[in-house]
């Protein structure tokens, strides 16, 4: 069962590592029952980018590293396919900017908040074996899933500062997904979900309030061999208009990333993946380069 150990390594290296406005393919792809996962992994930004995109900073330059530890446990909830996954990074870098005609600076290092995603396969793939999970792969057929993704208001706040590692709010994002196999080795993924935010009470310059965020992705993803395969994607993010105090901003985002992601085996269940995304179009909020590098164990022994 080596074969099956190092598909699903890169099937969960796929995307444990996330923001608001992630390119992740693979997410959806099922596992054998009790499939666990442990992932480290580093992603570099650099430009018009903050940790929390909705801080009326403008004319951004950051440098920002991020180290972050995932853990996945596959499972069955009603028969079908179910993955548990919790996120922490840490970061560090400097930010630069400019808020009310003032330049503003800030190096900051700390724990960003805690993500938590629980999804579910709808249709298209039961909880299974590893002799089942074979199958499919071999035959692939139409899934559809969903996801509840959560983040904790966890990270390092300080009231204070504008800039700031955590969000000091919590953040859902219900999404669904669909992947069509075009070919036995290329699959089209189409996911789209929304971002909901709870009040910053203590910001800053006053109470924060953000409206909700639409986001879609599509992933093109072409395998070779076991473990071996590669995704070209985009997305496209609307909506998340702030108010802080009684001041509406004129912040509203339509923004869009391209990338490709490359996904390399290494024996023993293990497996690295490296990604390069950039940004198309920015009406408001984030436009960066990020470098994203992960490396996957496996700790299931499959037989």
């Amino acid at each position: 069962m080596k074969r099956i150990a190092i598909l699903i390594c890169f099937i969960f290296s796929s995307a444990l590592w996330s923001n608001a406005q992630e390119l992740s393919p693979r997410f959806y792809w099922p596992a054998p029952i009790g499939t666990k996962v442990v992932v480290a992994g580093y992603s570099h930004v650099n430009g018009d980018v903050l940790m929390d995109p909705s801080i009326p900073l403008y004319e951004v330059d950051s440098r920002l590293n991020t180290g972050f530890f995932a853990y996945l446990q596959n499972f069955s909830l009603l028969g079908r396919t179910t993955n548990f996954l919790v996120e922490l990074p840490y970061s560090w870098g400097i930010t630069k900017g400019i808020v009310v005609n003032t330049p503003a600076e800030r190096r900051l290092s700390g724990f960003n908040d805690l993500g938590i995603t629980l999804a579910v396969n709808l249709l298209g793939a039961p909880s299974m074996s590893p002799a089942d999970f074979q199958l499919l792969r071999d035959n692939p057929r139409v899934i559809l899933g969903t996801s509840l993704k959560i983040m904790l208001p966890t990270g390092q706040y300080m009231t204070d500062r504008l800039i700031n590692v955590g969000a000091n709010r919590w953040a859902f994002k219900p999404e669904f997904a669909a992947l069509i196999p075009l070919w036995p080795k290329l699959v089209l993924e189409i996911e789209t979900g929304v971002w909901f935010f709870t009040n910053d009470n203590d910001f800053i310059i006053g109470t924060r309030k953000q409206e909700p965020v639409l986001s879609g992705e599509l992933h093109l993803v072409k395998r070779f061999k076991p473990g071996l395969w590669i995704s070209l994607e985009a997305n496209y993010f609307w909506g998340g208009r702030q108010k802080i105090g009684e001041n509406q901003l004129g912040d509203l985002q339509r923004n869009s990333k391209i990338g490709a992601t490359v996904a390399v085996p290494i024996p023993r269940r293990h497996s690295l993946k490296f990604g390069y995304s950039i940004g198309m179009v920015t009406a408001y909020g984030t436009d960066f380069n990020q470098f994203l590098a992960t490396y996957t164990v496996l700790l299931n022994k499959f037989k």
